[in-house]
Order: structure tokens, then C-alpha cells, then sequence
């Protein structure tokens, strides 16, 4: 029997408020099923995934932005490695957003995400993105009040004039609790092969936890917008973070009703 996974709770209705508190991390409580069904669910959407993927992308029509935003080893590369494992790689782009570059910070806060938006038949997967601009800028004091406060109103405008040139947009905040994120951590340095993983700047960046969340949950507010939702995913399980966002992408491209194009047979000619 199959088993499906609701997702509708999980999304932030616009102007709706926010609290992380009241969100466990932990939950899986809107699947009826066992791990093992929540792994076998995504195999087979990944399968399922595949095809509409090259879809977009012989199609030509449409894009796909796929915002991705975490706490430290919130899974956003887990996210992206298994999700998308089946995919053409030829049609979709990871851009993983960093600290600015000099001459990223010598523009618009904006200016470096433009160039990575997707193409008509692509899909751009951002692994952290123009958000940082009102999460770690904010935290850390980078720029004042007065210049992230209005980002919030810029960010939704620019993704509502992608979403006019067809583009759609779907975001996720993968929550983990500090607990979990303390077990990520020490399991990086407990095993050899993710201590390429570890770093000092993430176990320094726990003091900021809590100004972290109270950011996220003004981006969730402000930014949740009918054009470019939010979704807010338990994250400590990666089976069930897995399941959700593969459930969700799903549906969204089967609700784009895309169809491969035409063959224009008066163009034909084989050379016969």
C-alpha cells in the first residue's frame, strides 16, 4: 500500500506568524508510515522526479528556483545529493552562495544572485542564497538596521519579476534542533571521512542560535509569498526531510502540465 506524505502544514501561508519553538524538528507525525516506507517513498519519487525534469528542460517553457536555507548541518548538502540524484545533470545548476566576494560586496546585495538565476528549461538549485543578506548580515551586525530591514520588500520583488518571466519558486528552511545539530557536529569529528566537514566557524556560530531563529522567523513572515512559498521542514530525520521536499517538487512540476514539443514535420528533411 502506498503512502503519502501531507505536506500542506508544512508551508507558511503569507502574513501568517511564525514561531520555530512551536515547529518540532523531530516530527514525522504527517506520515503513516515506517522509516523503511519513508525510504522506499523516495525512491520512488526520485524515479518520478527524473523524467519530469528532462520535461522542463525539452520543453523550454518554464524554470524552477529551489531556495535551500539551514542552520549549520541542516542538511542542505544531504538535501541536494539525494533528492536530486537522478536528475540530468545537463539541465540543473547548484550555486552555493558564500561570504561576498570584494567586488560581490561593491554592489546591490542582490547583483550576485541575478547571474544565477535559471534559464527557460533549467533548474537552479541555491544552496544558501540571498537570504543570507537578512540572516547573517543581520546576526552579525554586518550592515544596520536601516539597510536589512527594507531587503525583505526588495527580495519579494525581485522573485516575483522571475516568477512573471516563468519562473517558479519554491523555498525550504530545513529545521533541526540545536541537540541534533550538536550530534551532527561530533559525528563529523568521529568519522574520518567528514572531517573536511568540520569547522570552528560552525561550533562559534552556535552562540548566535537563538538570534539566528528569531531572523528566520522574520524572513518566513515577510517572505512567504503566494508567488515564492516557504516551506518549513523538519529536518532530524533526513528521510522524512527527503520525503516532504521530494512529495512537494513533485507536484510542483506535475502542476506546470508540461508536454514535450511538437515535432515540426515541414522542417524535416533527412537528406533522402
Amino acid at each position: 500500500m502506498s503512502r503519502e506524505v501531507k505536506t500542506k502544514g508544512f508551508r507558511v501561508s503569507p502574513g501568517a506568524k511564525v514561531r520555530l519553538d512551536d515547529v518540532d524538528p523531530a516530527d514525522t507525525s504527517q506520515f503513516d508510515g515506517s522509516k523503511s516506507d519513508g525510504l522506499e517513498g523516495v525512491r520512488a519519487l526520485i524515479k518520478r522526479l527524473d523524467p519530469l525534469q528532462e520535461l522542463l528542460y525539452a520543453e523550454h517553457k518554464h524554470s524552477v528556483l529551489v531556495v535551500l536555507q539551514a542552520m549549520d548541518t541542516g542538511g542542505k548538502d544531504g538535501t541536494i545529493r539525494r533528492v536530486f540524484e537522478g536528475v540530468n545533470p545537463q539541465g540543473v545548476k547548484v550555486t552555493r552562495f558564500g561570504v561576498p566576494t570584494p567586488e560581490e560586496s561593491g554592489h546591490d546585495f542582490l547583483w550576485r544572485v541575478h547571474s544565477h538565476a535559471p534559464e527557460k528549461g533549467e533548474m537552479a538549485i541555491f544552496n544558501r542564497s540571498h537570504y543570507e543578506s537578512v540572516l547573517v548580515e543581520r546576526v552579525h551586525g554586518l550592515v544596520p538596521k536601516e539597510v536589512w530591514r527594507p531587503r525583505y520588500g526588495e527580495i519579494n520583488d525581485f522573485e516575483r519579476e522571475l516568477t512573471e518571466e516563468g519562473t517558479t519558486i519554491v523555498k525550504f528552511y530545513l529545521h533541526i534542533s540545536k541537540k541534533e545539530q550538536v550530534k551532527r557536529l561530533q559525528d563529523r569529528l568521529d568519522d574520518p571521512t567528514k572531517h573536511w566537514k568540520f569547522s570552528m566557524f560552525d561550533v562559534r556560530e552556535r552562540k548566535f542560535w537563538d538570534q539566528y531563529m528569531k531572523a528566520y522567523e522574520d524572513a518566513l513572515e515577510r517572505t512567504s509569498t503566494p508567488w515564492a512559498p516557504w516551506y518549513v521542514v523538519p529536518s532530524n530525520h533526513p528521510w522524512f526531510r527527503d520525503l516532504v521536499i521530494s512529495t512537494i517538487l513533485v507536484k510542483m512540476l506535475e502542476d506546470l502540465k508540461m508536454h514535450y514539443p511538437k515535432l515540426d514535420k515541414a522542417k524535416m528533411d533527412l537528406g533522402q
